[in-house]
């Protein structure tokens, strides 16, 4: 339940994104940073929940973040500016990043390991049902009740999970071994990571050579060799950069990031399309992506259950290569006159390969690890994941408008461009082409790190 809360409040705000962008008078950056400001806060905190949730415990952390995540979604509804909204969606991202870090963890810690394909086949469906009603509920909330309800659903579903989970989730003693926390390296994380995701969040819009842009790059050239460093010495790593000269837990984690850079951008992209070429509403646009979410809700459930007869490797390997295929057909297909029809054809072969690569590939890295190390490693693959998340959508968003000149930057993010002619449109789709060739190059090289892990002993 938790997890569907927290992905809608993602998928339904960037369908609404262009009605809150105009009812809130926002500019392309405060729009920019509604979206990325979440991702960026969520990932730099990841690493440090999930020690902490080590050391005292999934449950008391869980429920804290409830807490938190349903107070900020309240509080944002009631903004009066974008960059107030900006700033409660960083106060979101902390609870999410406590309910993310323990959630497989949780799964992991209620299921026998013979079983837990079967468990996180279920657990990464609630991501791809949010997705499946996401579009759909931001595009009717913003066009029937207002943007505000794009933030204020999320309170009494909150409540109802606060409450459900106080009274099922079952008390487990913290670990009464290493106890440290690891004070440096959290703060030299937060600077490196940190540093590079605010250098690409704002490349698109102050360019390569701004001197914000250069000392986050900076930042994070010079701190992460320290910070690495600093972990290998540590009594109590934030992170144990040793588990990466394990080929399996290096290639599935890198795996896990490179298709998190090239896929999650899809559904905001698809939406934003039909918005600024085809001049379609809000629910209109949140209709046609709904084939991605449902294909990988079906996929998700299934492959969990065929993880009984196939290896999880095998199945992570062949949804990569299809969620590749998919990428490559929707930038082919990708036009101002290509049919809905085609488009979503495309989301389909997407959403299958993605709902049969996350569940396999979570199998992979959590079934073998100790009780006492769930949430660090869990918190370690969510952080890679989540910068990819952060890498791909700035990728994205940077490269699709490329083409177009800076003043019609805005008239994208409130999915208005079709009004402006179409020489615009025509450099818009130009943009789309190239944004979706680099995310289908980055899934490939994803689909080949799956297939040298599907070759380990």
């Amino acid at each position: 339940m938790a997890s569907v809360l927290t992905t809608l409040g993602g998928t339904a705000l960037h369908v609404a994104l262009p009605e809150v962008v105009r009812q809130t008078h926002a500019g392309a950056t405060a729009a920019n940073w509604i979206l990325l400001a979440f991702q960026l806060t969520t990932t730099v905190l990841m690493v440090t929940f999930g020690r902490l949730a080590d050391l005292f415990g999934r449950r008391a952390m869980y429920l804290g973040g409830l807490a938190v995540y349903t107070s900020a979604s309240l509080l944002a509804g009631f903004s009066p500016d974008a960059w107030l909204i900006v700033a409660l969606r960083v106060a979101q991202a902390v609870g999410g990043a406590m309910l993310l870090t323990n959630s497989a963890a949780l799964v992991a810690d209620a299921f026998p390991r013979a079983r837990l394909g079967e468990g996180m086949g279920i657990y990464t469906a609630s991501f791809s049902v949010a997705q499946l009603a996401g579009p759909t509920l931001g595009g009717l909330l913003a066009e029937t009740m207002g943007w505000r309800w794009v933030f204020w659903y999320n309170v009494p579903l909150g409540l109802a999970c606060l409450l459900w989970g106080a009274l099922v989730l079952r008390r487990v003693r913290p670990n009464e071994g290493e106890r440290g926390l690891d004070i440096p390296g959290n703060i030299l994380v937060f600077v490196s990571l940190g540093g590079l995701l605010l250098a690409m969040s704002e490349v698109t819009r102050l360019s390569w050579n701004h001197p914000l842009v250069l000392a986050g790059f900076v930042a994070f050239a010079v701190v992460l060799p320290l910070f690495v460093l600093r972990e290998l010495w540590a009594r109590n790593p934030v992170v144990d950069v040793r588990m990466f000269r394990e080929p399996l837990f290096a290639l599935t984690t890198l795996s896990s990031l490179l298709t998190s850079v090239s896929r999650i951008g899809v559904v905001f992209l698809v939406a934003l399309f039909f918005q600024a070429v085809h001049g379609e509403t809000a629910t209109q646009a949140g209709l046609r992506v709904l084939p991605l979410p449902v294909a990988a809700m079906t996929a998700s459930i299934l492959s969990g259950f065929l993880q009984r007869r196939y290896s999880p490797r095998a199945l992570a390997l062949l949804g990569s290569a299809l969620s590749t295929g998919g990428l490559a057909v929707l930038g082919l297909v990708i036009s101002p006159a290509a049919s809905a029809l085609t488009i979503m054809g495309a989301l389909v072969l997407l959403g299958i390969g993605s709902g049969m690569f996350l569940p396999a590939n979570t199998t992979v890295l959590l079934r073998e690890l100790p009780e006492n190390r769930l949430g660090i490693v869990n918190a370690m693959r969510l952080m890679l994941q989540n910068t990819g998340v952060v890498l791909g959508t700035a990728m994205a968003l940077s490269i699709v408008t490329i083409p177009l000149p800076a003043a019609l930057h805005d008239q994208v993010f409130a999915g208005t461009l079709s009004a402006a002619g179409d020489t615009a449109v025509g450099q818009l789709v130009t943009g789309y082409h190239w944004a979706l060739g680099c995310m289908t190059g980055v899934s490939a090289v994803a689909t080949l790190a799956c297939l040298a892990r599907h070759r380990l002993r």
